[in-house]
């Protein structure tokens, strides 16, 4: 028996301590020794460094900021981005003006008509401030009509500080545009770059340069919001067909300024701003380069611009009118709802609306002659009207007018057109 108890002990003691020996070295391996380090640290295989420095893991930590994996590309874009603002910037400048003007009371005060802004000094009215750009190599810069209106002293500012006084060679208040004279030479004009209007799409890159409240050479920038826009000159009793909005900010002395594309081209120029306090608020609003280069020649040449003249006033027609008119479902087109006498329309034979009609609290113009097309092209409301008027005639322009009457009958009209009245 004894003997037995001695073999049992002898062979207990044979498998424990081996046993006890592998658990040490587990535990000793679990937590210690090469385990990895936890996402985020970095390992230490060494607590000194090589000048002799402990570091600890914690500042090794610091000192390697984590790294998106699209970090490298988004600042590329970024950066992309502002080369080619400040490339526009670059190459429009040159060629960007600042206008001051003194006029009387009565004049306007060159800010873009925006009455009451705070800040704005007692006698600003007498002071004028607007924007420009140069047209050509002979002097000739362009502007807004009403920037220049009354002016008695008109400076022209270049961003290099030269500073010429010039003269109004001739406005045109229906386009809101002007054009100066510089009375001295400058060498080294540079006119700006023309772009096309037409060509312009919502979304774009807009960039404006100007003198907003005084700070000449300003650059603001946008998108274009919308075009097709028609809105009516300060002092005109027509409108200004194409216009563009953007939602680069334009604010009082930005006037006359342009409006450019991403490739530094002028695509309009700033005129107007839609706000009730005076001061941008998004929708800014640039007549067209286009229609500029059809005005701004003959300002040059003789002072004034001629559009041609039918002679009426009008209103498009949608389903509502349409309906209540008995005309034939879908018609669209613009109703004629006055004709000017002895006008091109009345001498054409035109006729106006006859009646009104109240339906739903809503006053309508009904009866009279409705337009649907001139010279084959479609007319679907009276900005088309108006828009082919002004691109695609010219007083004296014979054209031949789509007509349905008032009884639902249809007829080619012609009729000559006049020059629109100063």
């Amino acid at each position: 028996m004894d003997r037995l108890k001695t073999l049992h002990t002898k062979s207990l003691k044979t498998w424990m301590i081996p046993g006890a020996l592998g658990l040490l070295l587990f535990v000793i391996a679990a937590c210690g020794g090469d385990a990895s380090p936890p996402p985020g640290t970095t390992a230490q295989t060494d607590a000194t460094s090589t000048s002799g420095t402990t570091t600890s893991v914690a500042e090794s930590t610091q000192s390697k900021p984590r790294v998106f994996a699209d970090d490298t590309e988004a600042d590329r874009l970024v950066a992309a981005q502002e080369t080619v603002m400040n490339r526009i910037f670059t190459k429009a400048l040159p060629s960007v003006v600042n206008i001051q003007v003194i006029q009387g009371r009565d004049g306007n005060d060159g800010t873009g008509q925006f009455p009451n802004i705070p800040g704005v000094p007692d006698d600003f009215l007498e002071r004028g401030e607007g924007s420009g750009f140069v047209w050509d190599e002979e002097g000739h810069i362009v502007t807004n009509q009403h920037v220049v209106d009354g002016a008695e002293t008109v400076t022209v500012i270049f961003a290099n500080r030269i500073q010429v006084l010039a003269r109004v060679l001739g406005g045109d208040k229906d386009s809101d545009l002007a054009v100066l004279e510089l009375l001295e030479p400058i060498e080294g004009l540079v006119p700006i770059d023309l772009g096309d209007s037409n060509e312009v799409l919502v979304g774009q890159v807009a960039v404006a340069i100007g003198a907003p409240f005084g700070q000449s050479f300003t650059m603001t920038s946008g998108i274009i919001s919308a075009v097709g826009r028609t809105i009516r000159s300060g002092s005109s009793q027509f409108t200004v067909p194409e216009v563009i909005q953007t939602d680069a900010p334009i604010n009082p002395g930005n006037s006359g300024g342009p409006l450019l594309d991403r490739h530094g081209r002028v695509v309009g120029i700033n005129t107007q701003i839609i706000s009730r306090s005076g001061s941008n608020a998004g929708v800014g609003l640039a007549v067209p380069i286009n229609i500029a280069k059809m005005v701004v020649p003959a300002l040059i040449k003789d002072g004034k611009y001629e559009y041609s003249w039918l002679g009426i006033s009008g209103s498009p027609v949608g389903a509502d009118v349409a309906e209540l008119m008995d005309l034939p479902k879908g018609t669209r087109g613009a109703l004629v709802i006055s004709v000017g006498r002895d006008s091109p329309a009345d001498d054409g034979g035109l006729t106006g609306s006859d009646r009104t009609e109240v339906v739903n609290g809503i006053q309508y113009a009904l009866g009279g002659d409705t337009i649907t097309g001139i010279n084959g092209f479609v007319i679907r409301d009276m900005t088309d009207l108006i828009v082919y008027l002004t691109t695609n005639t010219r007083p004296g322009d014979e054209v031949m007018l789509e007509v349905i009457h008032g009884d639902g009958s249809t007829e080619n009209l012609p009729v000559v057109l006049g020059t629109r009245p100063g």
